[in-house]
């Protein structure tokens, strides 16, 4: 395709206190009532788009139960590798890091926390990406 523009697909299907991940993605947060993290690998949840006819043998899912107060952070590469004017990048590890930090505050409000740091964290440097985020929180 002679692109360097990149589509996810991700697929999370919740029902009775599980969620179930297909699709590449970036890695899948979770995180726990109280904030501990725990980062899902998607790397062979991905399956092919419009390039096979047949994908059955592609799509894999893993599972994860949910408990009062957990959750799920999804979020573009565009978050991840925004850089400041030293060109450092924001990373994974201080996503992790703002999200545990707020895990105590609405989705809403966790959402914001971490944008509003990255784009302290960007500064007056130009955005390059897409800066897409999705907080979901056990109630």
């Amino acid at each position: 395709m002679n692109s360097d523009k990149n589509l996810t697909l991700a697929i999370l299907n919740y029902a009775q206190g599980k969620v179930s991940i297909s699709g590449q993605h970036e890695e899948t947060i979770v995180v726990r009532e109280g904030g501990k993290i725990e980062r899902i690998d998607t790397i062979d949840l991905g399956f092919p788009i419009g390039l096979e006819h047949e994908i059955s043998e592609f799509i894999h899912h893993t599972l994860v139960q949910l408990n009062p107060g957990d959750g799920i952070v999804l979020y573009t590469d565009g978050i991840t590798e925004a850089e400041n004017i030293n060109h450092i990048q924001y990373g994974i590890e201080k996503l992790c890091q703002v999200v545990r930090q707020n895990w105590q505050q609405s989705a809403e409000e966790i959402k914001l926390a971490v944008i509003d740091d990255v784009r302290r964290h960007i500064g007056q440097q130009k955005v390059f990406d897409d800066i897409t985020l999705l907080v979901l929180k056990q109630q």
